[in-house]
């Protein structure tokens, strides 16, 4: 049965993309809000050098904010401490989070009584204000009732993972009290592109982007 879509040939393709008008400065504006937002530091005062393209923030900053992000990936939750304490005071949740954190680092040193007494004094409360709350709590505790926490069934907790998660959440609401994304512009586009492609391919053959480790027009699968 022949195929109904439309067919657009690479030659015909290639024109339509030149034909797309894109600032140089836009892109220097795309790629410094990437940095800046994921915390490269270095990298975006080099780049603000070489293109003359100003960061909508302080870079200094960013060092401040990346060092709180490091330290809860390593586990220092304490660090926090050096938060704008109103980031913690109008975000409850981020708060739960990070006494959640803490109480997952007392029992992965093995301070059971000292996570005990954690989770008494500082989480019991919320937990009776919020459910939500409360089965996040019970499932950290149950923590301690495996020997082989391999085998736990919520062992993810300690995983890496998990201190990367609340990292992430720490950075967002550092962002968001900065008047800033709290996600870089970059990767929503890649997701629209993907989508877009998506659509298109249900109404025309043409040479798409399969790798956007190189985004080399290719074929799409029909």
């Amino acid at each position: 049965m022949a195929s109904s879509k439309k067919l657009i040939t690479r030659e015909e393709w290639e024109k339509r993309l030149k034909d797309v008008k894109i600032m140089k400065e836009d892109m220097n504006k795309l790629m410094m809000n990437f940095l800046v937002t994921e915390g490269y530091v270095e990298a975006a005062e080099k780049f603000r050098m070489e293109s003359e393209t100003e960061p909508d923030i302080d870079l200094a900053t960013i060092t401040d904010r990346m060092a709180v992000k490091k330290a809860v990936q390593c586990g220092n939750v304490e660090k926090v401490n050096d938060l704008n304490p109103e980031i913690l005071d109008t975000n409850p949740q981020l708060l739960f989070h990070l006494q959640q954190q803490r109480l997952i680092e007392l029992i992965r040193n093995g301070k059971v009584e000292e996570a005990l007494e954690f989770a008494q004094e500082e989480l019991a409360p919320r937990g009776e204000e919020n459910q939500s709350i409360l089965e996040e709590l019970e499932r950290t505790v149950s923590l301690l009732a495996f020997e082989d926490v391999s085998n736990c069934p919520v062992g993810e907790l300690l995983d890496v993972s998990q201190r990367l998660k609340t990292a992430s959440e720490v950075n967002a609401a550092i962002l968001t009290s900065q008047s800033h994304e709290k996600d870089p512009k970059l990767p929503s586009l890649l997701k629209m592109l993907i989508w877009a492609q998506n659509q298109l391919d249900e109404e025309a053959a043409y040479p798409g982007i399969n790798d956007f480790s190189n985004a080399t027009l290719e074929d799409r699968a029909v």
